[in-house]
């Protein structure tokens, strides 16, 4: 092979290739996600509400893990914190408006994550999962302990909030099929290129920065702490809004929502998309619902097939699945 295929088909040029297209691959795919209710069961639609919250929860995510180099196995946190949102805001307050419940979940989140951050960024590596790890577990034991507050393991009831102020007719599954899963997807994509310009802006540039080596990135005037921060606010904001939308979808904020296998999740579907790639973390976000679906209905061993998948994954396409097909579409490119 030649010197230029080489060049061609390396790890760096893949990722630059992949993000120039990894806005038009993730608008593609709410694209299918929108004509989807053409074609598919309503079981089928339900099924793809929860890949939406994921898809926004990970698209902060990879703000923080695949951007900033920061990996946390605590973020369930703030999936938790925007569930409890919406259950406290619509069954213990009557607030029903999903607009006044999004930017509530978001603010919330956001005030969580900086105490939280100021603490956590300080430090990298496993110091930083261990921290964000402990905060989890605490927050988890938090709703877990606390009946009277949270509801203990029983949750919260989250009822049907109105969507642009309106309140939709019909049963649950016509809502969620619906209404609900157009206006999920509408922000999904609306979040997306939110997040796309953020990843190419200046600080999407020094959050690059400091991930490939922090001590030169300080020396030439990044503010490595302040720049972290955001990055982890932000990311909490984005987990804050899909925590809502499973808590809408599932009608119920549980505990376990914020519990570190949770995290996990999160962690195993970035690894699972391409967690170097934009729109790596919502493809491996689809691929684990409908895979975990798909194995549970076949098997209750199905802890042990995710984690075998997660093995062989590591092994075989550490690069996940967006970062090895765009190796191999450079890789051919460059032999043709």
């Amino acid at each position: 092979m030649s010197q230029s295929s080489v060049d061609i088909a390396s790890p760096v040029t893949v990722r630059r290739t992949l993000r120039v297209n990894g806005l038009w691959v993730l608008l593609a795919l709410i694209a299918v996600m929108a004509l989807l209710p053409l074609a598919a069961s309503p079981y089928a639609l339900l099924l793809m509400l929860p890949f939406v919250g994921y898809g926004i929860a990970l698209l902060g995510f990879n703000l923080l893990f695949g951007t900033t180099g920061l990996l946390s196995f605590g973020h369930a946190l703030f999936l938790g914190v925007g569930a409890y949102t919406a259950a406290a805001l619509t069954s213990k307050f009557g607030i029903l408006s999903f607009e006044l419940i999004l930017i509530a979940a978001a603010l919330l989140s956001a005030l969580v994550s900086l105490v939280i951050g100021m603490l956590c960024v300080r430090y990298t590596r496993i110091f930083f999962g261990m921290l964000t790890l402990a905060f989890g577990m605490l927050f988890h034991s938090f709703l877990f302990k606390f009946y009277a507050v949270t509801g203990g393991d029983q949750g919260m009831r989250v009822l049907r909030p109105l969507l642009l102020g309106m309140e939709w007719r019909g049963g649950k599954t016509a809502f969620l099929t619906g209404p609900f899963y157009y206006y999920a997807l509408i922000l999904f994509a609306l979040l997306g290129l939110a997040m796309w310009r953020i990843t190419q802006s200046p600080f999407g540039l020094h959050l690059r920065a400091i991930r490939e080596n922090a001590g030169k990135a300080a020396y030439v005037g990044v503010e490595i702490f302040r720049m972290r921060l955001a990055a982890f606010v932000i990311s909490a904001v984005y987990g804050g809004i899909g925590g809502t939308i499973l808590a809408v979808t599932t009608g119920l904020a549980d505990p376990e929502l914020a519990y570190w296998t949770h995290s996990g999740n999160l962690v195993f579907m970035a690894v699972l998309g391409g967690s170097g790639t934009f729109a790596g973390p919502a493809i491996g976000a689809l691929v684990f619902v409908v895979l975990q679906d798909f194995v549970m209905a076949v098997t209750q061993y199905w802890r042990f097939v995710m984690g075998s998948v997660l093995v062989l994954l590591v092994i075989f396409m550490p690069q996940g699945l967006a970062g090895t097909i765009g190796y191999l579409v450079a890789r051919r490119d460059g032999e043709g």
